[in-house]
């Protein structure tokens, strides 16, 4: 018999916002010493009363609409009651059944299953962006010769986003694809650095296996929590699909339970049985009142997102630029703002293959030197073609009149297209004359 994966993902982003989700304490907490970034609220202390983030709440809406959801006007926050040691309140304040935005998509590259809304991509829907508090941080050591866990709790009550997929993905390079996306959306949209290494981007996996062409979900899934790394969230999933594929064929059927991934062994093992959403024994936060947004508010939001991934890719590659240094440019803030700087007198494909090859902490200080002494420098030939291609493409020009520099790039792409290697500060100057 073969066998189908069944893959969704919930993908945990924490804001970079100057204070915490419901206090005044610094949200940046990484490498400071534990317990330094506390206070009653976040400690979870009797008496001690939540205030909401105002930029938390804006920039979770934003990528809600950047993923193309559709946000609920009228929204809570809700209690999700467990026990464990690095939630100091017994509960995580959370949202449940009214999150924030819900009913949203992203086309992700397909490259071995085709399909989605054009050939080659594919849509993966994407059920909820809600907001939550961060949880502490065990940590675990030996002390005067004993293994102990000991407990951090300046990442307590740090504002995270959790974007919560359908179960759409067949294999690992699609969810491959689509984890880096979300981390490039959420970097051009500048509302957390989304480092992995530090944490402030962590990935869990749903999976499932069950027999090829059934479309029905199986009656178990297995979450996958906690990994901090593209490589290792996919080689959990190859190793826990092949787990429960061994199963199925043996006749059993795999535990509903929560798995971590131990790197050293690339396995995943047992860490608890996996709970419900009853489990949790939800009910609207009693200590904050509900949100009311109005229409006009999230459309002033919308109107204030910059332009997204894909359509800088687009852009890119109408200036010429090849697609993996577009990617890679793309996934950079640092890079993208350096390229958008030198390509302001330099030629876009030799700035992003300069760009794209360069160590990261390198990008700040990159330059390059002219290099279009070579090139087609006769100001009559270069404003025939200038004038021709700016008549032909009426919407870049309305780009770069509305601000947009991309516009410019997608101009010279088509001019070098028509004359090939141009004396760039000469076409931009007569770009802007023309424009």
């Amino acid at each position: 018999m073969s066998w189908q994966t069944v893959l969704g993902f919930e993908t945990h982003i924490e804001l970079g916002t100057n204070s915490k989700m419901f206090c005044a304490c610094p949200a940046d907490h990484f490498g400071k010493p534990p317990n330094t970034q506390t206070c009653p609220v976040c400690l979870g202390l009797p008496g001690a009363l939540p205030v909401p983030n105002a930029t938390a709440i804006e920039w979770c809406i934003k990528l809600g609409l950047a993923l193309n959801c559709k946000v609920n006007l009228f929204s809570k926050f809700d209690r999700k009651n467990y026990f464990y040691p690095d939630l100091p309140k017994g509960y995580q304040i959370s949202q449940y059944d009214l999150p924030f935005c819900h009913s949203g998509w992203l086309d992700v590259p397909a490259p071995h299953h085709p399909g989605g809304e054009s050939a080659g991509t594919k849509r993966i829907r994407i059920t909820r962006v809600h907001m939550e508090e961060d949880t502490g941080k065990l940590q675990h050591a030996e002390v005067s010769g004993k293994k102990v866990s000991l407990v951090d709790f300046n990442r307590s009550g740090v504002p995270l986003v959790e974007v919560v997929t359908e179960p759409d993905f067949d294999s690992p390079d699609e969810s491959s694809e689509f984890l880096k996306e979300i981390q490039a959306i959420v970097r051009t949209l500048g509302i957390s650095t989304a480092d992995m290494e530090k944490g402030s981007m962590r990935l869990e996996a749903n999976i499932s296996v069950r027999p090829a062409g059934q479309t029905e979900l199986p009656n178990y899934k297995v979450e996958i929590k906690n990994v901090n790394s593209f490589r290792f969230i996919k080689k959990a999933i190859e190793y826990e699909v092949g787990r429960q594929t061994r199963l199925l064929e043996a006749g059993l059927t795999p535990d509903q339970e929560t798995r971590g991934f131990k790197e050293s062994a690339g396995a995943t093992v047992a860490q608890r049985s996996k709970e419900s959403a009853h489990d949790y024994r939800y009910f609207p936060e009693p200590d904050i009142p509900p949100f009311q947004f109005t229409a006009e508010q999230i459309a002033a939001w919308r109107q204030q997102l910059p332009e997204l991934p894909a359509a800088i890719r687009d852009r890119l590659a109408a200036a010429g630029v090849p697609s993996a240094s577009a990617a890679v440019i793309v996934a950079s803030p640092a890079r993208l703002k350096k390229y958008i700087e030198l390509t302001a007198s330099h030629d876009p494909v030799a700035v992003a293959k300069l760009l794209a090859n360069l160590p990261e902490d390198q990008v700040y200080h990159a330059s390059m030197h002219d290099t279009s002494g070579k090139a087609i420098s006769d100001e009559q030939q270069i404003r025939a073609a200038a004038k021709a291609v700016v008549s032909a493409n009426p919407r870049a020009v309305a780009d770069i009149k509305a601000g947009k520099i991309q516009g410019k790039f997608f101009l010279i792409g088509q001019i070098k297209k028509e004359l090939g290697d141009v004396d760039i500060p000469l076409v931009q100057k007569i770009l802007d004359k023309l424009i």
